[in-house]
């Protein structure tokens, strides 16, 4: 059976000390939710939230089968905390499951230079504006399809306000780039940037990545960078992140088989 864990740190001990800040917003109760296979003291948990499912505890089948069920997605990141994990979503998903690499960077609210960013955030050219996430923009750029992951876990702009920070470019009144939060937690946000195809290499991402990062530290927030691939890293580096190594994800898309009958309790 899984459940729901409305109160979840009844998880913690199992995703304890995973540098994480999408299972913070899980366990902080944020955003996300928090699944096991017990309500009091689950051996296997998994945290899901938009796009990515952290798995922790004992390897379970059960979860996997039901986690794009429960996440309501076609496509899910699995990220597993130990081996036996990723043995088993091998094992599940085979041919379906495409295994990459991605970037963790140490959390380190002190690393920043902030004239360096400054410097970063300027000479934006001509016929471009940079703008910070507002009510209109929020809308905008839920309603575009390449960018709407700036505001996508966001229920509605308050709740944006309260717990995200953006940053979009934009060219004739339409976004082009943005540093926006893919998800927000108490005391930061986990920085999610994309370009427009045709106006990448023109350096955007930077100039709103500097601006969005020292936009949360004037809050005292802190700026999460977890880094898709080599691009993002080294733009990651370039803004004062310190690698702490590469990990393991699985990308899976749902496959068109039937899955069992479950006992689900919410």
């Amino acid at each position: 059976m899984i459940f729901k864990i409305d109160a979840p740190e009844k998880a913690e001990a199992l995703l304890k000390g995973w540098q994480e800040t999408m299972i913070w917003s899980c366990l902080q109760g944020v955003m996300g939710a928090v699944y096991g296979d017990a309500l009091e003291t689950p051996a296997s948990v998994m945290a899901l939230l938009g796009d990515f499912c952290f798995l922790a505890g004992k390897p379970e089948k059960e979860f996997l089968l039901r986690a794009h069920h429960l996440a309501g997605r076609e496509f899910l990141i699995f990220i597993p905390k130990n081996q036996s994990w990723a043995d088993l979503i091998e094992d599940c998903f085979r041919e379906r499951a495409r295994k990459t690499v991605r970037y963790a960077f140490k959390k380190e609210p002190d690393v920043f230079d902030r004239e360096r960013l400054q410097a970063l955030a300027g000479g934006l050219s001509e016929g471009y504006t940079l703008k910070m996430m507002d009510e209109k923009l929020f809308r905008l750029c839920g309603s575009i399809n390449w960018c709407k992951d700036w505001t996508a876990q966001y229920e509605n702009y308050e709740m944006y306000q309260k717990y995200g920070l953006g940053a979009v470019i934009l060219k004739e009144g339409e976004p082009v780039s943005g540093a926006s939060s893919y998800s927000g937690f108490r005391g930061g946000i986990e920085v999610e940037i994309d370009t427009r195809e045709d106006h990448r290499r023109k350096g955007l991402a930077c100039i709103c990545g500097a601006r969005l990062i020292l936009e949360c530290l004037d809050r005292g927030w802190y700026p999460s960078w977890d880094a898709q691939n080599l691009w993002s890293a080294v733009l990651a580096e370039k803004f004062g992140y310190r690698l702490e190594g590469e990990y393991r994800a699985y990308e899976v898309v749902q496959g068109p088989e039937k899955i069992e009958q479950m006992f689900f309790f919410h």
